[in-house]
């Protein structure tokens, strides 16, 4: 296990190119000459950005230039190695660096104690990685909810690095190797117990463990997003990510909640959101599930991403509250370090702040 890790997320449109060609593939690029330990690049289904222009799939004429999101991960030298190419890219609305434990070989105990109130546990898979008859991501999400983890996510890249390979989704191909990740949210002590059986299910585990609070579960309010200064104590700026995890046929008002959301936090001055379609995945107590054949309405989970200033976040969170009465995980985390695209250029930069919550 490795504290000194770096993720690095990059959000932007998926039709956003410069005359080197578009962004998603100029980002990847990038990832694979480093052979970055993994990377993973996400369509999103709904999102907004700076100048707050509503794109989504449920309208033809609005799906035109989708949300999308790439993840990279790494020991911290690798990751800071790449910085000054990915932030040479002028069309990226969203870099975000934020700290992780790496974990890349067999765990047989538990992490160290630490003060954590939960952790987001990432599993990064192969599209077609099995265990025994099962997809992998299927025994992976079973063996979490029967661990006692509050819920999970299964996303699938269309693009990305697999240690240090780059492994990209073509027309004409199974597609065995394109990176997919399972993102978990549970207490720490779950999560810690359930690292070893995961370590013993997958061949070659590739996990990161990061640092949340989780806000609500199952409609139920846990507690208000963590208060977090403008600065650290040296000036630098701080930042604040609430994650909302729920179903595309959970609604709310007569929506589906993610889109319900998204336009309330679009209307309450929220700078950005992105939303992701997940294949699988379990929360509110429902058993695993995702999309099947010949079923009337979608399963599959959604997940909403909302970075800010901590500021905005506690104006807003009110709204993400409302729209997750019912069902829903919340979850919030800081963020060290961003650099925000804005109608005048760029705010803020991608030097880590220190701050402990």
């Amino acid at each position: 296990m490795n504290p000194d890790c770096l993720k690095l997320t990059c959000y932007f449109g998926e039709r956003h190119r410069t005359p080197g060609g578009f962004v998603a593939d100029q980002l990847l690029d990038i990832f694979g000459r480093a052979e970055l330990a993994t990377s993973i690049m996400m369509r999103g289904v709904e999102g907004f950005g700076f100048k707050h222009h509503l794109r989504t799939d449920a309208s033809l004429t609005l799906s035109e230039d989708l949300p999308a999101a790439a993840v990279a991960v790494d020991l911290r030298p690798r990751i800071e190695a790449v910085l000054d190419e990915v932030l040479a890219l002028p069309a990226i609305g969203l870099t975000t660096l934020e700290r992780a434990r790496l974990v890349t070989g067999p765990v047989l105990a538990p992490p160290p104690d630490d003060p954590t109130e939960a952790t987001r546990l990432t599993v990064y898979l192969g599209r077609q990685d099995r265990v025994g008859a099962v997809p992998a991501f299927v025994a992976v999400c079973r063996l979490l909810q029967e661990q006692g983890i509050a819920g999970a996510t299964v996303l699938l890249g269309v693009d990305g690095t697999v240690r240090g390979r780059r492994q990209r989704a073509r027309f004409f191909s199974r597609n065995a190797d394109v990176p997919m990740m399972v993102l978990a949210v549970g207490p720490d002590d779950r999560v810690a117990q359930v690292l070893p059986a995961l370590s013993r299910m997958l061949p070659r585990p590739l996990l990161t463990l990061e640092r949340v609070r989780i806000c609500k579960q199952d409609g139920q309010l846990f507690a208000a997003p963590q208060k977090i200064p403008a600065t650290d104590q040296r000036g630098r700026a701080l930042f604040h990510k609430l994650s909302i995890f729920t179903n595309e046929d959970a609604t709310r008002h007569g929506q589906p909640i993610h889109r319900a959301v998204t336009r309330a936090l679009r209307a309450g001055g929220a700078r950005g959101s992105t939303t992701l379609r997940g294949v699988w995945g379990f929360h509110d107590g429902r058993p695993p599930q995702g999309d099947r054949p010949f079923q009337l309405g979608r399963h599959v989970p959604t997940l909403t991403v909302v970075v800010d200033t901590p500021d905005r976040v506690d104006r807003i969170f009110p709204i993400v509250d409302e729209f997750t009465r019912d069902r829903g995980l919340v979850i919030s985390e800081l963020v060290p370090a961003a650099r925000v695209r804005t109608v005048t250029g760029y705010w803020g930069e991608l030097e880590l702040a220190d701050h402990r919550w």
